[in-house]
């Protein structure tokens, strides 16, 4: 696999040069307000209108043509009917013009198939003459670093805001510059870079996502994703980002399975686009949230830069209503509130005489009440507790002595401070929420903002400690590709058999317990004596997926006459249930009982690829859903991990007096069987191994059931 590649974009948000072809003085014409709107916004670069119906655009000579320009443009904008855009292209890269952005409609997003060829043939165009395009179908850019704007939004209206530390990308436009960029700017934050993308045709939101990790103007990256973008490329992103520390916070939009095709295996029924990409983005240490706003109440904390060393939470205030309220509300997002030192307990009963129940979160209640500097000495006494990760101060109606100086504490703690101001200043109006987030503090409103900003705080700090301390997967020696490709290619038809699924397996090191194929009654009860105790006996066909609904399954049999009796008796309900199928034989298995099923289950996800699925099996999987997904390949450790997010974990450490399950060898297997998935995942369409019988600990882990289903036509 080919590591990606991003553009250049430093000439396209920082041009020195600029033209606008459709531009107009007409106001009601996106051309007329994208051109007004970049020169109030103070551009200092040479600016070329383009039109050749005026001479002159807002006081400025117009051109007839990009050709007839004095000097060639770093980025050209494009207002013009779709049908012309792909012949403007063409004469950009005649040029030399480096980039391009498409705001025109009428592509692909139309759904028409005429409109989707207007599309590809301006992506051909712009392939075959070297020009990068945002678009098409977008609003355009706002830089606030290089004072350069070219898009339409009135968001930018008026004075040119103070360039901030925020970063934000999406593919909607009013999404992107109203319900992100001018509410967070209304809130006090400010931005450096703001794309609205559109179709993301050529150009995509990796490529600005890439660009705003490494430029050092901006801290954090917002992103709202109508589409998913492509896979590899956001696993790119998302690693530069963590080995720079600079997060990622991102909206995902369309949370619905509509349209996932029905699936043969067991895991392709419970794997869902949205759980893929939910899990993935945890995997990569992206953000995700649920709504505008979230975006940039999470940025405010994150652009501080000071990560939590764990989930230690505490709060402080004279209002014990308010820390009901924190207390919940952080303990339902994963905040936890661990007991003081007793050195902290003794200097707060120290600075409120008679303070007798210190906790965590600390009620000061009327003893903080009109006594100078008690609150501020008491958040700092707290803030240096080993057990705090992290201190929210509430504040209700307070003078400015009392606030600034937890605004100092805040600024200078190297622990996150969040502040929960819920009234005002009550002796300087210019003292406002808006003012102390525009110095740099974190400051909400509200409790429940305040909690969820703070949790992703502590959950990119757990990211960041995981991501330091892991080590790389690494396939295991054993490990058989060119084997196991071997018996995929060797297959008849998109389906394997059970049996040539568990040799695919069983290339990776996963075992099967004792059994064997037979061919006649004969050889199934000679397997059946070798194994010397009850047997399981399952048909064996590339043409029955499920072989407990045809009734070709037969359980728990012993001695000669049973066998012989299953062994008719399967491949009866094999041939009632299929007349047409291809009957490999008969397989005869140990039965294996003293254990907890398990599920490993590989799909290929549109964006992501090979997709692993870990979840408890056996018949119930369907119902339960119970399942964790990461993408392959992963380390044992990993494995734990997933292991972990699973509600029935508990089962795997011996309740109720039941003996306890082999756990590192199942995360052992779920590591090697991540191998499976990555090696294989341009070859398979679906497997499972269902169920993976967990055995007591020190006993093993083995693959009683297994399917894997090929893509057709098989991948190179």
């Amino acid at each position: 696999m080919s590591t990606p590649t991003f553009a250049d974009l430093r000439r396209f948000f920082a041009p020195r040069r600029v033209a606008l072809v459709g531009a107009t003085e007409d106001l009601t014409k996106f051309g007329g307000r994208c051109l007004r709107q970049m020169l109030d916004f103070g551009f200092t670069g040479e600016v070329f209108p383009v039109n050749p119906n005026r001479k002159e655009v807002f006081g400025r000579p117009c051109y007839p043509s990009l050709a007839a320009l004095p000097a060639v443009p770093d980025h050209v904008g494009i207002v013009l009917p779709a049908a012309r855009c792909a012949a403007t292209i063409a004469e950009c890269g005649r040029l030399g013009v480096p980039f391009a952005t498409v705001f025109s409609a009428g592509f692909a997003e139309t759904g028409e198939p005429a409109a989707a060829a207007l599309q590809a043939e301006l992506v051909a165009t712009a392939r075959a003459v070297g020009v990068r395009f945002m678009g098409p179908n977008c609003n355009g850019l706002v830089d606030y670093i290089a004072g350069f704007a070219m898009t339409s939004t009135a968001t930018i209206s008026g004075p040119r805001r103070p360039a901030g530390d925020i970063g934000v990308v999406s593919q909607s436009g009013g999404a992107g510059q109203v319900n992100v960029m001018w509410r967070a700017q209304e809130l006090g934050l400010g931005i450096s870079r703001q794309v609205s993308s559109g179709n993301d045709a050529d150009l995509d939101m990796c490529d600005y996502m890439a660009f705003l990790v490494e430029d050092p103007h901006t801290r954090v990256v917002l992103a709202i994703a109508e589409r998913a973008p492509d896979g590899t490329r956001l696993r790119a992103v998302a690693a530069r980002a963590a080995e720079l520390g600079k997060p990622i916070v991102m909206i995902k939009v369309g949370r619905t399975e509509a349209g996932r095709s029905a699936a043969a295996s067991h895991t392709g029924a419970v794997t869902g686009a949205d759980a893929v990409f939910d899990a993935a983005l945890r995997q990569l240490g992206i953000l995700r949230v649920e709504d505008a706003q979230e975006l940039y109440e999470t940025a405010m904390l994150l652009r501080q830069g000071k990560r939590p060393a764990g989930r230690g939470g505490a709060a402080l205030s004279i209002s014990g209503g308010n820390l009901v309220l924190l207390a919940d509300l952080g303990a339902a997002q994963g905040i936890e509130f661990p007991d003081y030192a007793e050195e902290t307990r003794a200097a707060l009963r120290r600075l409120v005489p008679g303070f007798v129940g210190v906790r965590n979160p600390t009620d000061m209640s009327a003893g903080a009440i009109g006594q100078k500097d008690i609150f501020a000495s008491a958040a700092r006494t707290i803030a240096e507790d080993p057990a705090v990760d992290a201190l929210i101060p509430v504040i209700t109606f307070a003078p400015a002595a009392d606030i600034r100086p937890i605004a100092a504490l805040a600024a200078a703690s190297p622990k996150p401070v969040p502040i929960l101001w819920t009234g005002r200043c009550s002796d300087d109006p210019t003292l406002t929420p808006t003012a102390l987030i525009a110095e740099g503090h974190a400051v909400y409103r509200d409790a429940l903002p305040c909690v969820a900003a703070l949790r992703r705080a502590m959950q990119y700090g757990e990211f960041l400690k995981r991501r330091a301390q892991a080590e790389a997967p690494r396939r295991p020696n054993d490990a058989d590709r060119d084997a196991a490709l071997r018996l995929l290619r060797a297959a008849d038809g998109a389906a394997l058999s059970e049996a040539t699924s568990k040799a695919v397996a069983l290339c990776y090191g996963l075992l099967p317990p004792r059994e064997a194929l037979a061919a006649t009654a004969e050889e199934a009860v000679a397997i059946a004596a070798s194994i010397g105790g009850p047997v399981a006996l399952k048909v064996q066909s590339p043409d029955i997926l499920h072989k407990t609904e045809a009734g070709a399954v037969r359980l728990n049999l012993s001695g000669e006459a049973a066998v012989r009796e299953g062994h008719a008796a399967v491949l009866a309900a094999a041939r009632a249930y299929a007349p047409a199928a291809r009957i490999e034989g008969v397989l005869v298995q140990e039965m294996v009982t003293d254990g907890v099923e398990m599920l490993l289950g590989a799909t290929r996800d549109a964006n992501f690829g090979p997709v692993l699925t870990v979840g408890f099996g056996g018949i119930h999987v369907e119902i339960l859903r119970d399942v964790a997904f990461r993408l392959p390949p992963i380390t044992a450790e990993e494995a734990r991990g997933m292991l972990e997010e699973l509600r029935l974990f508990p089962l795997l450490l011996g309740p109720r007096g039941r003996p306890r399950a082999d756990i590192p060898a199942l995360c052992e297997a779920i590591a090697r069987f991540s191998w499976l998935a990555h090696d294989l995942g341009d070859h398979v369409a679906e497997a499972d191994i269902n169920p993976l019988v967990v055995l007591p600990e020190g006993c093993g882990v083995r693959m009683l059931d297994a399917l894997i289903l090929r893509n057709a036509p098989d991948a190179p």
